[in-house]
């Protein structure tokens, strides 16, 4: 069992926290109080190839793992842009992920090339506000119209992108549900983000306010059986299949963040003379910031375990959703520590731990909460009652 990074893991690694370290942490603090989209960074990324990461070879990418994938988000937040620069990235990235898998041979010619080189921006209508985690809830629809066309009206609410995206890939209703089988009849489309059919309304949250989350209001937006990402009304099963490998990014991303807050918390620790000694010699500070360390080692290696799983073609429902668990809970408790090492000074912008524990706070919730985690475990490793 080797817990090392090969030589070209490490290597991307390092070069791409090199590159997000040159976007500094008052980049960050402006882009967040202006809720300023980071479009620099997410073309130095471009430029140097990382948007092509997933992208497989025959259409412009590096066909990498999802090992590599983790590695590289977690060097982004690592870097402490937190999830405005995670995020900005990630959705290069993971919402394409059913178009590589189950696109036609025409849509992945068509589109992969250009998402690699950042020349498209891509929304995510998946959420509805009556539907939350049931999917198979949803009420936004897709009717026939003619021959091989279709007209989709409905609702999305926390649409990542939308703001600026030329195209949505979203999830509708093509037949009624049905209660024996309620994931049936859904249909995935990536379609135009037509603007004279959606209305879209910016929400104003608590963190990561660089990318925006929207409302989305759709009447009427057509769409095409070319627009169809796989089978009609089998849509579920190419979300489904993107799943795992999610979490496992985002467990990465978490501790990602948490190591951020920890630096800047252990460095302020060393360096902050109160009572003449530094505050780290004291245990009230030093320990909290150690079970910090401790937590996030444990939760990196489960994601990295996880990881290595998927990219050898094993099972790893109940690693992926371990990790995702153990990193949303160590990566909060680290930020919280840290904003606590600074004092006071932690509730001040300017020293940045703020802005990561109010970022970092989203992985308790997203992109499943935490609470769902554990019923999954209950359920399918632990083998109890199913409770929901």
């Amino acid at each position: 069992m080797d817990f090392e990074l090969s030589d070209d893991q490490a290597t991307l690694h390092a070069e791409a926290l090199a590159l997000a370290k040159q976007f500094s942490l008052d980049y960050w603090l402006e882009r967040d109080a202006k809720s300023e989209y980071p479009w620099d960074f997410i073309r130095a990324f471009a430029d140097h190839g990382w948007l092509e990461t997933m992208i497989p070879e025959q259409y412009g990418g590096a066909g990498l793992g999802i090992t590599e994938a983790a590695l590289l988000l977690h060097a982004i937040c690592r870097s402490g842009a937190g999830t405005s620069g995670a995020s900005a990235i990630h959705f290069y990235m993971f919402p394409p992920a059913p178009i590589i898998r189950f696109g036609s041979e025409e849509m992945k010619q068509k589109y992969l090339p250009r998402m690699a080189k950042a020349e498209i921006v891509m929304a995510f209508g998946i959420t509805e506000p009556n539907a939350g985690s049931d999917l198979s809830r949803i009420t936004t629809k897709a009717t026939r119209v003619g021959d091989d066309g279709w007209s989709i009206s409905g609702q999305k609410v926390w649409t990542t992108n939308a703001q600026n995206a030329d195209k949505i890939l979203l999830i509708a209703r093509t037949s009624e549900r049905n209660d024996e089988r309620p994931l049936d009849g859904l249909t995935l489309f990536f379609t135009d983000l037509d603007r004279e059919r959606c209305e879209i309304r910016r929400i104003e949250k608590l963190g990561r306010a660089a990318i925006d989350s929207n409302e989305v209001f759709i009447d009427g937006l057509e769409a095409t059986d070319a627009d169809v990402v796989g089978e009609v009304g089998q849509g579920f099963k190419a979300l489904l299949d993107g799943l795992n490998p999610e979490r496992i990014v985002i467990a990465m991303e978490a501790v990602g963040i948490g190591r951020a807050a920890l630096e800047l918390a252990t460095e302020y620790a060393r360096t902050r003379v109160v009572f003449g000694r530094p505050i780290g010699q004291n245990q009230a500070i030093a320990h909290p910031l150690a079970e910090a360390w401790a937590e996030l080692e444990a939760a990196e290696l489960m994601s990295l375990k996880a990881a290595a799983r998927f990219d050898a073609g094993l099972s790893c429902g109940k690693e992926a959703n371990a990790a995702k668990y153990l990193a949303a809970e160590a990566s909060f408790r680290a930020c919280d520590a840290a904003l606590q090492t600074f004092g006071g000074f932690g509730y001040a912008k300017e020293y940045h731990v703020e802005r990561l524990w109010r970022e970092v706070r989203l992985y308790r919730l997203a992109p499943v909460s935490n609470q769902l985690i554990l019923n999954y475990i209950a359920q399918h490793v632990l083998d109890l009652p199913r409770s929901y």
